[in-house]
C-alpha cells in the first residue's frame, strides 16, 4: 500500500475539518477548531482498530510528520507479529503501566453511572472498588494476573459467596473496560468459565442463601444490649431488626423517606431488591430512635457514616453484632428470626408476613388481586414484634 503522501506544506494548507491519509493506516484528522492530530488504524478479527499518536506541530509536545510516520512504522511491525500496538508501542507501555486498577475502576464507575438504574448499582461498585478490591487498587492494570484475583476471591468464596461471586464479575467488568481503553490485552483472568473454574469451587457447591440468624427468642436480650450502647451503629441496627429491613435500606435511608407523623418510612424502589416501593409501619421504639438521630442530623441520611455524606458502614453494622456478642449472626439473619417469631408466635396469615419482609406471595393473578400492602395488619404485627424485642428489658 502506497504510503507518505503528505507533506508538511499540504497539511498545513488543509484548514476544513476532515480527515487526510498519508498511507497504510497513518491518517490526520483535523477538527472544526483547526486542531489536528495523528491516528493509526487497522482491521483484526473484522474490528477496527484506532489509536492516536498526538497532535500534528513541531516541539516536545507535538508530534511531525517524520515522528508520525515512524509510530506508523513500529506499529505495523507488531501488528505482523500479531501483536497489539496499543499495549506494546514504546510511546504507549509508560503509559499503560502507571494507570492503577484503581483509577480505572473508579473511572469505569463514573461512565457507567449514568447507565444504571437508580443509585443502589453505583453504590456498590463504589464499595467493591474500595473495600473487596482494595488489595488491587495500586496495582498496575495491565500487570493484574489470575493469582492476584484469586487473593482476593478466596476469603470471600466459601464465607460469602454471593459477595465472592459479586466482586468476581466487577473485577471482570473492570478488566474488559481496561481491554477496550488499550491499557491491557490478552485474556481476562477473572474469567469464571474456563478459567477461574479450574481454580475455585463453583457456587452450585456451596453452602448459599441462609443467612445465619440469632433464634428469636434470644433476640430481646440482643436488643437489650445494643440499646444500652451509644453510638449511630448500635442505633441502625436496632432500627434494622424493629422493622425487618434489610441492612442496605437502613444505612441509605433518608429524612425525605420518614413521616413521622404517619409513623411510615417509605422506601423508594430504586432502594429496593424487588424495585418496588416499600412501606414500613413503624413502631413506637421505631419512631423513638428517628427522634433520636433527628435532634444529631447533620445531613439529609438518618444514619450518618463517619465519612462525610456516606452512610453508616456494614463494617461497623458487623462490630455492633460482634461487640455485643452476635458475632456468629449476620443483621440480615434478623429478617429470619422475625418471620420465624412470626409464625411460630402469631396468627398473622402468611401473606402479611411476607409482605412484611417485601416478600411477593402467591402467583401472578392472586398478585393481581392483592393490591394493597396490608400496612395496617404489618402494624400491628411490628408493634408486636416490638414488644417481643422488649421482652429482655
Amino acid at each position: 500500500m502506497a504510503r507518505h503522501k503528505l507533506t508538511d506544506t499540504r497539511i498545513k494548507a488543509r484548514t476544513e475539518a476532515g480527515i487526510i491519509g498519508d498511507g497504510d493506516g497513518l491518517f490526520l484528522r483535523i477538527k472544526g477548531t483547526g486542531t489536528k492530530s495523528w491516528v493509526f488504524v487497522w482491521r483484526k478479527d473484522g474490528k477496527r482498530h484506532e489509536l492516536g499518536f498526538g497532535a500534528y506541530a513541531s516541539g516536545t509536545r507535538h508530534v511531525t510528520l517524520a515522528r508520525a510516520r515512524l509510530l506508523a512504522d513500529e506499529a505495523r511491525a507488531i501488528l505482523g507479529t500479531g501483536g497489539d500496538p496499543k499495549t506494546e508501542m514504546s510511546h504507549r507501555k509508560a503509559v499503560v503501566k502507571q494507570v492503577t486498577f484503581g483509577r480505572v475502576a473508579d473511572e469505569y464507575i463514573e461512565t457507567m453511572a449514568p447507565k444504571w438504574k437508580g443509585g443502589k448499582t453505583k453504590v456498590a461498585f463504589e464499595r467493591f472498588a474500595n473495600q473487596y478490591a482494595a488489595a488491587l487498587r495500586e496495582m498496575p492494570v495491565s500487570s493484574i494476573a489470575t493469582e492476584d484475583i484469586v487473593t482476593v476471591l478466596r476469603p470471600l468464596w466459601t464465607e460469602k459467596p454471593e459477595t465472592g461471586r459479586k466482586v468476581r464479575e466487577r473485577i471482570k467488568s473492570v478488566l474488559d473496560h481496561a481491554k477496550a481503553r488499550g491499557l491491557r490485552s490478552g485474556d481476562n483472568p477473572a474469567e469464571w468459565k474456563g478459567h477461574l473454574d479450574q481454580i475455585l469451587p463453583s457456587m452450585e457447591k456451596l453452602t448459599k442463601g441462609h443467612h445465619p440468624a440469632m433464634p428469636y427468642a434470644d433476640v430481646p436480650a440482643f436488643v437489650a444490649k445494643i440499646r444500652r450502647a451509644s453510638g449511630v451503629g448500635a442505633r441502625a441496627v436496632e432500627f434494622t431488626i424493629l422493622t425487618a429491613a434489610r441492612a442496605g435500606e437502613t444505612r441509605h435511608a433518608v429524612w425525605s423517606e420518614i413521616d413521622l407523623d404517619e409513623e411510615v418510612w417509605t422506601v423508594p424502589a430504586a432502594r429496593m431488591k424487588a424495585g418496588k416501593m416499600h412501606r414500613v409501619p413503624l413502631s413506637a421504639r421505631a419512631v423513638a430512635i428517628l427522634r433520636e438521630m433527628q435532634k444529631v442530623a447533620v445531613n439529609d441520611l438518618v444514619f450518618p457514616g463517619q465519612r462525610e455524606d456516606r452512610p453508616v458502614s456494614d463494617m461497623t453494622f458487623g462490630k455492633v453484632l460482634k461487640t455485643h456478642g452476635a458475632g456468629d449472626f449476620t443483621v440480615h439473619g434478623f429478617r429470619s428470626s422475625f418471620r420465624d417469631w412470626a409464625g411460630n408466635e402469631t396468627d398473622t396469615p402468611r401473606e402479611v408476613a411476607e409482605a412484611a419482609l417485601a416478600h411477593s406471595v402467591g402467583d401472578s393473578v392472586e398478585l393481581a388481586y392483592r393490591r394493597g400492602d396490608a400496612l395496617a395488619k404489618r402494624r400491628k404485627l411490628m408493634d408486636l414484634w416490638d414488644a417481643h424485642c422488649e421482652g429482655g428489658h
